[in-house]
């Protein structure tokens, strides 16, 4: 009989190796411990994949002459990485447009934020999409006398601190005035009074 871990010659009966001072009972039990090669302070990882199995071939998958990645697995779907400065600006969200039918014969399409009066002019610092002129001899509307905005798909308007007041009159419904500085859901076939002048909302 030998040490399972020495392997010195051992004599029959004996409990622990007289050469490495091993027991003999456990060496019987377990094999002896092999050295790890790999270093103890750093795990090294290698830069190729793992061989892995040759993908199954799949009828219509791929075309019937591709190049192999380095791997020698079929080529993914192709990726085509942009710069920030070529990547396609994105959208803004389009609204729904409003037409506004003036008393005047004027129509005006819009699909954003707006200011309506006879010279409309914003404040410091505010930003509209459209000025809407409205002719009016007699003055009854103000220079700048309402303003209009979308708040989703839905057009609301404001009275700017008019002289005359802006009255709403929904189709079907009961007139309202509109206190100034305050936002208002108007629908489509509501009439807006701005002094002696109109317009509908379509």
């Amino acid at each position: 009989m030998n040490c399972r871990v020495c392997g010195a010659e051992l004599a029959e009966g004996t409990l622990f190796c007289p050469m490495c001072g091993s027991s003999v009972t456990s060496s019987r039990l377990r094999a002896p411990e092999l050295a790890d090669s790999r270093p103890s302070d750093t795990s090294i990882i290698s830069d190729r994949v793992a061989e892995r199995p040759a993908a199954p071939a799949i009828a219509g998958r791929f075309p019937d002459a591709f190049e192999l990645d380095e791997d020698g697995l079929p080529p993914t779907q192709a990726m085509t990485i942009l710069s920030v400065d070529e990547a396609p600006r994105a959208r803004p969200i389009a609204h729904r447009a409003y037409t506004l039918s003036f008393s005047t014969g004027d129509i005006v399409e819009v699909s954003g934020s707006g200011l309506v009066g006879r010279r409309p002019i914003t404040q410091p610092g505010e930003h509209v999409d459209h000025f809407v002129v409205v002719s009016d001899p007699t003055r009854s509307v103000s220079k700048t006398h309402l303003e209009f905005g979308l708040e989703g798909d839905e057009l609301w308007i404001c009275d700017r601190y008019s002289g005359n007041g802006t009255v709403a009159h929904p189709l079907g419904g009961v007139a309202r005035q509109c206190e100034a500085g305050r936002r208002y859901r108007v629908t489509r076939g509501t009439r807006v009074e701005i002094g002696d002048q109109w317009f509908d909302v379509s």
